[in-house]
């Protein structure tokens, strides 16, 4: 059997109370893997750790036991090979759109000449649709657009796996639904792995291959994980007209509703 492309053993998380200085823990002795090319969504409440998580994948920050490998090597700081799409755009202010996406493939290829970082550069804001603002700053863009380009340069430098922290909470609905379907239609061509934490149940199923449930914190765990059944390409409209869908979504909500009143 092949192994996977990442592999989360036994990692827990603690943080210390500034005031009392106790100890609580986040989560402890996580752990789970996902497959090259698998598009795999972590789904819970807020404040289960499902960031602090992604940022340990990440190299973000350090946990306080167990271990992350990626292509079977153990993962300590961050790296091209993961990168991260934050729910707060992360974009460089002073820098255009084609400014922000060239930054990270000048430090992903640093041997390549200028001619082939401005093809790279093309490629991918023309992917997202963004062709028309290539010279915009981040200022003079909407929030879907800016999340665009944080995805477009995530892409471009062709990373092992990317990391996204709910890309999509600041962005309006019907924005949010365009850019999922662009996401998908990224991820398919480019084949990059994907691991998304999210707390919209519609938004896990529609993209996602598995979803993988954590139970509230303090002290979070994994407690179950799903395989999504519906076939691709999926849309929200022929997921709606699917009673299996209204099933498995009414399964993971009560999943959450009845942990989250316990």
């Amino acid at each position: 059997m092949k192994m996977p492309l990442l592999k989360v053993e036994g990692v827990s998380k603690y943080f210390q109370d500034p005031r009392s200085k106790n100890e609580f823990c986040v989560f402890s002795d996580l752990s789970l893997s996902v497959k090259e090319k698998e598009f795999v969504a972590v789904l819970g409440h807020s404040g289960c750790g499902k960031s602090t998580l992604l940022n340990i994948i990440a190299g973000i920050e350090k946990s306080n036991g167990g271990v992350v490998f990626l292509d079977g090597r153990q993962t300590v700081k961050p790296g091209l090979d993961r990168m991260v799409v934050f729910q707060n755009f992360a974009l460089m202010p002073w820098l255009s759109v084609q400014g922000n996406i060239r930054l990270a493939v000048k430090a992903a290829y640093p041997e390549w000449d200028k001619a082939a970082i401005n093809r790279r550069v093309e490629k991918y804001v023309e992917m997202v649709n963004l062709t028309e603002a290539r010279n915009k700053k981040p200022a003079e863009l909407s929030g879907g657009m800016r999340q665009r380009v944080g995805l477009a340069r995530a892409f471009s430098v062709n990373p092992r796996i990317m990391l996204l922290d709910e890309p999509f909470a600041q962005i309006d609905a019907l924005t949010r639904g365009v850019i999922q379907q662009e996401l998908v239609r990224m991820w398919e061509d480019t084949g990059i792995t994907i691991f998304m934490v999210t707390h919209d149940v519609d938004e896990a199923i529609l993209l996602s291959d598995r979803v993988l449930l954590m139970t509230p914190g303090p002290g979070a765990t994994l407690a179950e994980e799903i395989t999504i059944p519906f076939s691709r390409p999926r849309t929200r409209d022929r997921l709606v007209e699917d009673p299996a869908f209204f099933k498995l979504r009414d399964r993971i909500v009560a999943f959450l509703g009845h942990r989250q009143a316990a």
